[in-house]
């Protein structure tokens, strides 16, 4: 990927932005080059196919820049600012200016670091007001969320089946890396089980409207208490993760909170959750797609370990990670 190193290069430089930022840092994932550049954040998409996402081509990514900006500004509108293009100029790439774009860039305000929940969480500075804030925040957002016949589907038996099977299929490769044999059985038979047992609870929910256009990666790094509680960096390369029962989507933050060993903020958040959605049914969900969550990130971070641009150093970080979350993902069987 020679022209994506370049342009990595180049944007590791203060002349390459108009605001002329005296410190900038990059932060890598799977899928994406994030540059924290003074008051702004700029995110490439790497030209990548892994499956469940396609940058591969500069106008798949373009399109997905414009629906990250439209999707995030649903919860978080301040922040998302645009989609700019990356050109060469007088011999050397800068990003917004003029000229044929060779690559797309989200820009974005910077938001607060030491705001964050994940960070407030480890300082032991996350309050149960806060917690219900969250709560009452994405009561109202999912009680707007978007929902029709289409999105309903994607609550459908076959689909919840479909979508477990795929997670247990691609972390199939990390048994006895990242996961235990014994472990992937046991949670692979818990979830068959619980979707062979709660049919009619899954089809329930689907006539209820409980299937909406959610967020659909809710967890404590995506939460940033700033004047407003901002929810940012929700999935757009993929409207099948964003489709979901409301139940998955409060599993999800619920589970992470667990993860922080601050269970009874977890329980908090749900009190607070079916208190002002009045949707108790949730209850009956909330271990299986917490369950299902964990094991989601357990396979997310181990991802990280066949791509080839991510160091060592965080490769052996992204492997603990990824055993802590499969280890959560058991203790709710």
């Amino acid at each position: 990927m020679p022209v994506l190193r370049s342009i990595v290069e180049a944007l590791l430089k203060s002349e390459a932005y108009l605001h002329r930022p005296q410190r900038i840092e990059l932060v890598q994932t799977q899928m994406s080059f994030i540059f924290l550049a003074g008051e702004y954040v700029y995110k490439i998409k790497k030209p990548v196919n892994l499956g469940y996402l396609d940058y591969t081509t500069l106008e798949k990514r373009h399109f997905f820049c414009r629906q990250e900006v439209e999707l995030n500004r649903r919860l978080c509108p301040d922040a998302y600012l645009a989609v700019v293009p990356i050109v060469e100029e007088r011999g050397r790439l800068c990003i917004e200016g003029r000229g044929k774009a060779i690559e797309y860039a989200v820009k974005m305000k910077q938001l607060p670091q030491d705001r964050m929940m994940d960070v407030l969480l480890q300082r032991g500075q996350v309050t149960p007001d806060m917690v219900a804030g969250v709560a009452e925040k994405l009561v109202n957002f999912h009680q707007r969320a978007e929902t029709s016949p289409e999105i309903a589907a994607f609550g459908g038996l076959d689909v919840i089946r479909h979508n477990c099977d795929e997670n247990f299929a691609q972390s199939d490769k990390y048994i006895g890396l990242s996961i235990f044999r014994a472990k992937y059985k046991q949670i692979k038979a818990y979830a068959d089980n619980f979707i062979k047992s709660n049919a009619g609870l899954f089809e329930k929910r689907v006539r209820e409207d409980r299937i909406r256009d959610c967020h659909g990666d809710l967890h404590a790094a995506h939460v940033c208490f700033t004047d407003n509680i901002c929810i940012y960096d929700c999935i757009e390369f993929n409207d099948r993760f964003r489709y979901c029962d409301v139940a998955s989507e409060i599993a999800f933050l619920a589970m992470d909170l667990d993860r922080y060993q601050q269970a009874g903020l977890s329980r908090h958040l749900i009190d607070a959750y079916v208190r002002l959605s009045q949707d108790e049914e949730l209850l009956k969900l909330l271990n299986f797609y917490k369950c299902y969550r964990a094991f989601i990130r357990g396979k997310v971070e181990s991802f990280k370990l066949d791509d080839a641009l991510i160091p060592q150093n965080e490769k052996a970080k992204a492997l603990e990670s990824a055993r802590s979350y499969f280890q959560l993902a058991e203790s709710y069987v």
